[in-house]
């Protein structure tokens, strides 16, 4: 895992921990997090088993990946917990997960595997998981704004998808005052 931040308290040893804090900025392959805090734990190979990122206030903490396919993953939380050897992203408080062409989903806490595109969600207290699914394009039918294209079907042994190159990720949009 690579990462830049302002300030680093750790070490490059079996079962530690390492604390970045400002301004940070975590990428693997093609996932990216970004926050204002994150600790990231080593394992016994002095590899990164996990990392927990979370916000500033006014900015949500952000994860961002392509899947096998080639589609856009984002989401946004309070608080980011990635489990890097199963590829699972907890986010927790005002989550926020957009899946490319696919749709969104909001709750208190949303769980994403990023091996599957699994996506479970709960609510907090009376409160309620909210998401949006995008239909295909029908064949014969006017196109919908590219900003809701349905993403193209993609099996799990296919070959990933090249993303377009004047599509670059968005900036992660600072947090709603609730």
């Amino acid at each position: 895992m690579n990462f830049s931040s302002k300030t680093m308290d750790g070490f490059n040893a079996p079962n530690t921990v390492t604390t970045l804090t400002g301004n940070v900025v975590a990428t693997q392959g093609t996932m990216k997090m970004t926050g204002a805090v994150a600790k990231l734990y080593l394992d016994n190979d002095t590899q990164v088993s996990r990392a927990v990122v979370t916000s500033s206030p006014g900015v949500l903490a952000h994860i961002e990946q392509l899947d096998d396919c080639g589609n856009l993953m984002q989401g946004d939380a309070i608080q980011l917990d990635y489990d890097n050897i199963n590829g699972i992203a907890v986010l927790t408080g005002n989550a926020v997960v957009r899946q490319q062409g696919r749709g969104e989903f909001h709750g208190d806490k949303l769980t994403y595997n990023t091996q599957t595109s699994l996506i479970t969600g709960e609510a907090g207290g009376d409160g309620l998981v909210h998401g949006v699914i995008l239909p295909k394009a029908k064949p014969g039918t006017t196109p919908p704004p590219a900003s809701q294209v349905a993403a193209p079907a993609c099996h799990p042994n296919a070959a990933p998808a090249t993303p377009p190159a004047a599509a670059p990720a968005a900036a992660p949009k600072p947090a709603e005052a609730h």
